[in-house]
């Protein structure tokens, strides 16, 4: 207690902002387990790749950074290695109750129920419902993809009830004050830098349909039928992958730039893996040495360009997202700020 006036100021702390509320724990507990149960169920598929290829684990190692390192194709691609390392540390948070983990596990949830759902739509030819009988793996790789479904509909459903974006608004207190222009405007910067990657990953889409003279249905069907590319694969093909993450960079752009403070969980991980993804693309184009041929041709320079943008675009939404200024839970304790207010007001022990 703190004497003021002759009477007293209550400066205990106050509950964590950044800690889910107590009616949430079950929520966040269960989602933590169905998102560790899946990143497991990808680390045995990662293992066993290792242990089927003719390569070592140091060849693994090296492979993950660098794409023609590679000693055999793997089981798995760059993109599950990436949603495997994002899903074990968003159950670390969730299990953890961050309020961090709600917007990233929803992202996640989305992104399990849409490629569980086209492979659903794979599953309609007879063909390909054959391969899964006859592949000596077949039966584990539906296992897997069931699974995936399964964690896509629980952390869907137990987490999308679990908001507190009125949280202050039920506890009936009085809120700390915030840097609510500090929020905004961080929150404004990652919205803008998403945006404007989503569009140049688009733009590179159309360029690339309309150039190479390709099918467009056909690129679209192969994004949403597993059965297209003819062969059992829990890899993500290019087509699902690149729509995907154009999706994924508007909408969560859109909702940045509204100000939709939540999401900084969902902006952190995704900026995270697109980094991996791109210094990954950075290596592979020093290996190969498209740096120095690049600016030969318009289309070289603009795919340099793209690419140099990508990489500063996604550190810095890294950056700011793990900033202590960008959301309602990432700026200073309450206790801190009655302190505060306190000791300007001359308050004493």
């Amino acid at each position: 207690m703190v004497m003021q006036d002759g009477g007293t100021v209550d400066v205990r702390p106050g509950p964590d902002p950044g800690r889910a509320a107590p009616e949430h724990h079950d929520a966040y507990l269960l989602t933590g387990l169905c998102l560790a149960l899946y990143a497991g169920a990808l680390l045995a598929w990662t293992v066993c790749g290792i242990a089927q290829g003719d390569g070592s684990v140091w060849d693994f190692v090296e492979g993950l950074f660098n794409p023609g390192a590679a000693a055999a194709p793997q089981l798995l691609g760059p993109y599950e290695w990436a949603f495997t390392a994002a899903f074990l540390v968003i159950a670390g948070l969730a299990l953890a109750q961050r309020r961090l983990a709600r917007s990233a596990a929803l992202l996640s949830g989305f992104l399990l129920l849409a490629a569980s759902l086209r492979e659903g739509v794979g599953l309609c030819h007879a063909a390909y419902r054959h391969q899964y009988s006859n592949d000596p793996l077949g039966s584990w790789a539906l296992a897997t993809r069931g699974l995936g479904l399964v964690v896509a509909l629980v952390v869907l459903c137990v987490m999308f009830p679990a908001s507190e974006r009125w949280r202050g608004a039920r506890q009936g207190g009085r809120r700390a004050p915030a840097p609510e222009a500090g929020r905004h405007r961080s929150s404004v910067i990652c919205g803008v830098l998403f945006l404007l990657m989503g569009l140049a990953r688009l733009g590179w889409v159309v360029a690339d349909l309309t150039a190479t003279e390709a099918d467009a249905l056909r690129y679209l069907h192969g994004a949403v039928d597993g059965s297209v590319l003819g062969t059992l694969d829990l890899s993500a093909p290019t087509e699902f992958a690149t729509l995907g993450s154009v999706l994924v960079l508007l909408v969560l752009g859109v909702l940045a730039v509204r100000g939709r403070h939540e999401v900084r969980g969902a902006l952190l991980v995704f900026a995270a893996m697109e980094l991996y993804l791109t210094v990954r693309t950075v290596v592979w184009l020093t290996v190969t040495d498209f740096f120095h041929r690049s600016v030969e041709t318009t289309t070289g320079a603009l795919s340099m360009a793209t690419t140099a943008y990508g990489l500063a675009a996604m550190t810095s939404v890294v950056v700011l997202a793990t900033g202590r200024g960008f959301g309602p839970y990432g700026g200073l304790r309450t206790e801190g700020l009655r302190a505060a207010a306190v000791g300007r007001n001359g308050g004493g022990l």
